[in-house]
This record gives structure tokens, sequence and C-alpha cells, in this order.
């Protein structure tokens, strides 16, 4: 038995910023000291604080050290591990610095934790998603066992549809509902399989539950061919994710050596075996009907729905297809009951939600929380507000195919439902926050230019019609668009929503749409007045001195790369407008405030 442990970070994030480094110091550092045999290091997944990496947490006190570097290390272990006295310094307490620190905070007593609710994260961060005996000590594979030794496949349906889970990857479609529509079609062969594409941009919640828990896809993969009667599953995960991808392989490579997987399951007769597919990056592959096409080996590119996967789907057989978050709940709920589930969120929307907390916000993350909990929470309480003191403008939810939010959402309940109401969706999860400085042309510029170079080009509405929404956004942002233009982007909107050939096509205009219908006004100014209020739009800019405030010093005229700014010593200085190319030099070189931005 050890005294402690001592859980390092392994998720992505940490890793970028060093935590190999800080497990083989540590390593060092014990057995400098004698505590090789009394203190053990875990390699976990996210702990879900990215933006305080690399982290540790020491055991059994539960104290979260925050930007632990490798100089930090003998320190913790001489001071924490040898003597017992907390290292403040490094403690994260989710409080301002001029605040009393509690010294041995620990995890949970944080703000960024105490409002969450880890259900598809219960692992992440816990234990090492490289050694199965650590998941099946948290339960692991007591679903599946339950399943394949006490249930019938229809029992198993049942239970998926009276917890109310939705799909966690799009539109919310109801998993068990899936299921039964796959399980009522005969087949010889049958199929099971797994979006972790996760193309959005700041989206990073599958990756997260595939680096820290991926025991968990596997187990809900099989027991979800159970249900349907398919013997096959595949996981299909974008390449540019080794981390997950290489704790896929060591995952199912275990399970199969410990007969979870393969041939005669539990002894009862059951087959079911999986298998990793690597897409390439297309954000088109993240729709059904292309993610399957890819697997087949073909280019990614939908097809048109009827038929329906669960009829005919991958290699033309009945296939269900959900998301990683999405199995993550699955053995939980066998587990625990539907009614458990069913507890938690709202009457349309049950269980809890991941999303990939990112943009102008003091705690950036992985947050997980029950259905209906408001945006408010989110970005104040878990999120810790904005930076510096700024204003919350907006926030974008569901990706390139959702919307932004308006603060007089603030207080909106979070859940399928509700979203779709004001124009946004759920998505898969991602939660960009935006403050008062961000232009919301230009955020729904970023995210057609994202979906124009995405395009599978099968249809011409989303080949066609986003590229002619982004010359509109480009002309609009550039002060040569009228107020016709703006007329015209607006129906060629719903001209690609009704036309497009998939759910991705069809979503592409929903920045659009969602920024026309609450930030109109700066569409207008942008148009009319010639002017970007938030002062994003290049073209649209210029730089001024404030003769007042003007020493003379020099500095920016010598800093300006095209000599716009002329004057001599001592003496108030002149921008030549014609000459300006609106870099921004000369007011970040300016000590006196004396160049402002108009």
């Amino acid at each position: 038995m050890v005294r402690s442990h001592i859980l390092i970070c392994g998720g992505t994030g940490c890793t970028s910023s060093g935590s190999k480094v800080l497990q083989e110091t540590f390593a060092q550092q014990l057995e400098v000291n004698g505590l090789s045999d009394e203190v053990k290091i875990v390699q976990t997944g996210c702990f879900g604080l990215c933006a305080l990496g690399p982290v540790v947490i020491v055991y059994p006190e539960g104290t979260f050290y925050s930007r632990v570097q490798q100089e930090d290390v003998a320190e913790i272990v001489t001071e924490h591990i040898l003597k017992g006295r907390v290292v403040s310094r490094l403690v994260y307490t989710g409080k301002e610095a001029d605040e009393t620190v509690e010294a041995a905070a620990s995890l949970n007593d944080t703000p960024f934790y105490k409002s969450q609710k880890r259900v598809a994260l219960r692992n992440c961060g816990v234990i090492n998603p490289e050694v199965i005996d650590e998941y099946i000590a948290m339960d692991g594979y007591s679903a599946l066992g339950k399943v394949l030794t006490e249930m019938q496949p229809q029992d198993v349906i049942k239970i998926i549809i009276d917890s109310g889970l939705r799909g966690r990857g799009g539109g919310g479609f109801p998993t068990g509902v899936k299921w039964s529509l796959a399980a009522k079609n005969d087949a010889d062969q049958k199929y099971v399989c797994c979006n972790a594409d996760e193309g959005d941009p700041g989206a990073f919640m599958d990756r997260s539950v595939l680096e820290g828990d991926p025991h968990a896809v596997i187990e809900a993969m099989a027991i979800a061919g159970y249900a349907i009667g398919a013997t096959q599953g595949y996981i299909y995960v974008r390449a540019e994710y080794p981390i997950a991808v290489e704790r896929l392989k060591i995952a199912i490579q275990q399970a199969r050596e410990y007969g979870l997987l393969g041939n005669n399951i539990f002894d009862t007769g059951f087959n079911f075996d999986l298998d990793i597919r690597l897409g390439a990056g297309a954000f088109v592959c993240g729709e059904e009907t292309a993610l399957m096409t890819s697997i087949e080996g073909n280019r990614g590119e939908p097809r048109p729905r009827p038929p329906y996967p669960a009829v005919k789907g991958l290699f033309g057989k009945p296939t269900i297809l959900n998301n990683v978050e999405t199995y993550a709940n699955i053995p939980q709920i066998i587990l625990k009951g539907a009614e458990w589930f069913a507890s938690m969120g709202t009457e349309k929307s049950k269980g809890t939600k991941v999303f990939a907390l990112g943009g102008k916000i003091n705690n950036t993350g992985l947050v997980e929380v029950p259905m209906g909990t408001t945006l408010r929470q989110i970005v104040e309480e878990i999120g810790g507000g904005i930076p510096n003191g700024k204003k919350f403008k907006a926030a974008q939810t569901g990706g390139p195919s959702g919307g932004c939010i308006p603060a007089e959402y603030l207080d909106i309940e979070i859940d399928y439902d509700n979203l779709i109401a004001i124009g946004s969706m759920m998505g898969s999860g991602g939660l960009i926050v935006m403050d008062e400085d961000t232009c919301m042309v230009d955020i729904a510029k970023f995210f057609l230019e994202f979906t124009v170079d995405e395009s599978c080009g099968k249809c011409t509405p989303c080949r066609i019609g986003t590229r002619r929404l982004l010359e509109m956004l480009d002309k609009i942002t550039q002060g040569k668009a009228t107020l016709e233009d703006l007329d015209r982007m607006e129906e060629l909107c719903y001209y690609i929503k009704k036309n497009a050939l998939c759910g991705l096509g069809q979503t592409a205009p929903n920045p659009v749409l969602s920024t026309l219908r609450y930030f109109r006004d700066e569409y207008v100014s942008h148009i009319v007045d010639k002017k970007c209020p938030a002062g994003v739009c290049k073209a649209l800019l210029s730089y001024e001195i404030v003769e007042d405030k003007c020493k003379g010093c020099t500095a920016c005229s010598r800093k300006c790369p095209v000599g716009a700014i002329s004057g001599t010593v001592k003496n108030p200085h002149v921008i030549d407008q014609d000459k300006c190319i609106k870099c921004g030099v000369c007011m970040a070189t300016c000590k006196f405030d004396a160049i402002i931005k108009k």
C-alpha cells in the first residue's frame, strides 16, 4: 500500500505544457528522497482546467497544484510529500490573488467544480486510462456484464429510452429510439459506430473522454452491439488526436486480452469486436453518412436520407452511430438506472452536458453540468467571468452549425429546445465566450470561412451558396455593402438551409442568421456609418493622435512600418490616413495613450 498518490494530467493540453517531463522529474525526486515505494505517480486524463496546466493533484489531501513547472517538483516532494507542508504558492483555489488563499484547497472545493456534475467525465482525471484494472476498479465493464447475463436486448433499449438520453453530438435525437430502429431491422450483419471526429473549432470534449476514459466508450459500444444485434464496431477518430488514438489502441488490446472484446464475451455466446478508423480532418465527416462513406474507404461525402443508417448504413447494413459523449453515459445508465439519469436535467433534455469552455473567459477548460444550467452560471461561476473587467457580449454554441447567444439570454436554461428557440443549437458542446471587443460581423465571417473551406462540394447550395455568403460578409466588413445586400444575404441564408444536402450545409447559415437577429445594428453600422463598433474590421478603422496627449517622443513614427506618422521632437505628431495600413503598431507603442482607434 502507498500513502500518497500524485496525479498528473496526461491530456493533450497539459502534455503540450510539459506534463511528461513532470512525471519523470517526480519519479527522480521520489527516488532521491527514498519515497518511491510510498508514493505512486498516476498519469490521468484531463481534470478540466486546461488554462492552468500542467495540473498536479496530491492525494489523500486532494491538493490542486496548477501551472507546475519542472523546477517546482523538488519543493512539492520535500515540503508536501516528505514534511506534510502544502506549497501554497502553487495551489489553485479559484480566488483572486488579493483574497485569502486556503493552502489545502482541494479540487472539489473550487468554484470551477462546485456546480459541476460529472457523469461522462466521471473517470477523467481520476484513473490512469492506460490501465484497464483501474477502470474495472471503478465498476468498469460491470454494466456489460449485467447486460449480457441479466438482460435481453429489448430490455437494454428500453432503459436507454426511459432514461431520456439524447445524442450529444448534434441535433439531440433520442438514443434509445435510434437503437430500437436498428434492432428491428433483420440483417446478416449490423454495425455500431462511434463518431470521434469532433471538427468544431474550439471543441475538445470527445478528445478528452477518449484520452481520459477510453474503456467507457468501448464498454458502451459493446452494450449497443448486444442491444441491436451487431458484432462489429468502428471508432472513427481524427488523426490529429494522437494521444486519444494511442490510448484507444491500448484499451482495445487490453479489452481483448481480458475477454471483454472478441468471441464469447462473459461466456454468453455474444461476439463483438472493435476497430479504429482514422479521419483526415474533414469537417464534413462529422455528418453520419459522410463518416460511414469514409469508413468504407471512399471520399467522405454525405448521402441523401432516407434511407437512414438504421436501415441502410455502413456497407449497406443497419448501423447506429453515436458520438463519444453519448456512449460515455451508457454504462452509468445501465448500472444506476433510467430514473437516476432522468432525475437530472430538464423535462425534454435529461442528464448532463459536457462543454468545452473557451474564448474570452478566465477558466478555459472542460466542464460538465446538468442540462438546464443557465449560461450565466457557466460563464460567471464556473468560468470565472470575463477577463480584464470586460462585459459579456455573446456566447457561440454549436460551432459553425450553431449561433450566437446575446447577453439578454444569459439566464436561459441551456438545453436542446431552448437553444433552438433562440436561433442556436447544442451541437457537440463547444461554448465560445465573446466580450465587448468582439465584432459580431467578423465572428459570422470567421465561421463562414471555416464552412466554405470544409464544404465537401457535393451540393450546389453549400458549395456555391456559402461562398456567396462569405463574399457578402467580406463586402460588409470592407464598408462596400448596401442595405439591399443585407436583405439578399438573409434570403440566401434561408435558401441554403432549405436546400443543402446534409445537416452541415443546412446549418451553415446559422452564425449569420443569429448575428443578424441579435446584432443587426452592427451590420447597419458597417454598411451605413462605415464604422466597426468593436474596432475590429481593419478596412473601417482609423488611428488618430490626440494632440493634447502627444508628447512628441517620436516613438510611434520610428515604429510605423510605412512611414505614415510625421512630426518633430516634442511637438504633436499626425497620421497620414492615406498611408496608414491600420496595423496598430503605433497604438501599441505609445506610452501616453495619445493614439486612439476610431
